[in-house]
C-alpha cells in the first residue's frame, strides 16, 4: 500500500463509486431497507486488521457529554474553525464577569436566536440569524490542526491544542492513534459528504469515525485490479469505525443522512429536564442532526 504522503488529495475517486454513491443518495427509505448490499454494523473487523467497526461503542451518557464539549465548549473557542469563518464575522460570546471555564456562558445555544452573522462583504453574501445558521448553514468545525479544505493540507503553523477530554477518551478506545486533528461534520437530511481520501496527514496512523444522531449511510472502497471494491455501511448513533493499514487510505463519503432516525433519548438535546429558557428554545434541534467527528494523528510519534 501506497504511504498517504504518495497519494494525492486531490484525485478524483474512480467512476464506478461515483456511480454507487450517486445511487444510493437517490435511494428512497424504501429501497434502502430492502438493499442488501447495505450492512448494519456489527463488530466486526477484516483479516488484517485494517477495518475495525464497533456498534454502540459510546454510551448514550458519554454520547451526550460528546455534544456538550463539542458543541457547547468548542464551537464557541474561536481556535476552531469553520465553515462560517471565511465569509462572515462570528459573534462570540464575551463571558461578563466571567468565569472563563463555564462553557454554557459562551455557548451559541445561549444566544438569542435572532442574533446576527454579518458577511464580510455585503455585496456577495447577506446577514444570517443564529437560527438559520445552527439549523443548516454551519456543516463543519475543525479541531487541533485546522485543515484546509480547498488547498487540502494543513498550515505550516503549530496547530492549536486538541480538547485535551477527547483526546483521552479516543486514546482509552485506540492506544495506538494519538488524536492531534479532527474535523466535526454537522449533517442534516439531504446533506451528503462527496467520495474522498483522507491522505493529507504526515503519518499513517489510523483515522477514527464517531457517529452521533441520525443514522447515515457510509460508503467506502479500495481500488483493485478487478474494478473497485466497496462497502456501504448504516451507521448509527455511538457506532465507530477505524480505518487503518490498507483502509487508511480508502475512497469514504456520506451518501445519504436519514431522516426521522434519531434516537429518542437524544432529539430534544440542547434541551433537557430543568434546562434554561435558552436552551428550551433549541429542544428538539439534534432530532434532524447527524453528528460525524473525524478523527485523526496528523504526525509520527
Amino acid at each position: 500500500m501506497p504511504t498517504l504522503r504518495r497519494l494525492d488529495a486531490h484525485e478524483k475517486p474512480p467512476e464506478a463509486l461515483r456511480l454507487i454513491f450517486k445511487r444510493l443518495q437517490r435511494s428512497t427509505i424504501s429501497d434502502l431497507e430492502s438493499d442488501t448490499d447495505i450492512l448494519l454494523p456489527e463488530t466486526y473487523q477484516t483479516e488484517d486488521d485494517s477495518l475495525l467497526i464497533i456498534p454502540s461503542l459510546l454510551t448514550p451518557e458519554i454520547q451526550t457529554v460528546l455534544l456538550h464539549q463539542l458543541l457547547h465548549r468548542d464551537l464557541s473557542n474561536p481556535t476552531h474553525r469553520t465553515n462560517l469563518h471565511s465569509h462572515y464575522s462570528v459573534p462570540y460570546m464575551q463571558a461578563k464577569g466571567g468565569d472563563e471555564g463555564n462553557s454554557t456562558n459562551k455557548s451559541f445555544f445561549s444566544l438569542s436566536p435572532e442574533t446576527v452573522f454579518t458577511p464580510y462583504d455585503p455585496s456577495m453574501h447577506k446577514d444570517q440569524l443564529l437560527k438559520i445558521v445552527l439549523k443548516k448553514k454551519l456543516r463543519w468545525m475543525t479541531l487541533g490542526g485546522q485543515y484546509d479544505w480547498t488547498a487540502k493540507e494543513y498550515p505550516d503553523q503549530p496547530p492549536p491544542a486538541f480538547p485535551a477530554d477527547i483526546q483521552d477518551l479516543m486514546l482509552a478506545l485506540f492506544p495506538d492513534i494519538i488524536s492531534q486533528a479532527a474535523i466535526v461534520n454537522l449533517y442534516s437530511p439531504g446533506d451528503v459528504l462527496s467520495m474522498h481520501r483522507d491522505v493529507s496527514e504526515q503519518c499513517d496512523r489510523g483515522l477514527i469515525s464517531v457517529s452521533v444522531g441520525c443514522d447515515g449511510l457510509f460508503l467506502m472502497g479500495l481500488e483493485s485490479g478487478n474494478g473497485p471494491k466497496h462497502l456501504t455501511l448504516r451507521l448509527r448513533s455511538g457506532d465507530i469505525v477505524c480505518m487503518t493499514g490498507q483502509s487508511r487510505s480508502a475512497w469514504h463519503g456520506v451518501p445519504k443522512v436519514l431522516a426521522g432516525t434519531c434516537p429518542g433519548w437524544l432529539q430534544d438535546w440542547p434541551a433537557s429536564n430543568g434546562s434554561t429558557e435558552a436552551l428550551e428554545c433549541w429542544r428538539g434541534w439534534m432530532s434532524t442532526k447527524r453528528i460525524n467527528v473525524n478523527i485523526r494523528q496528523m504526525f509520527s510519534d
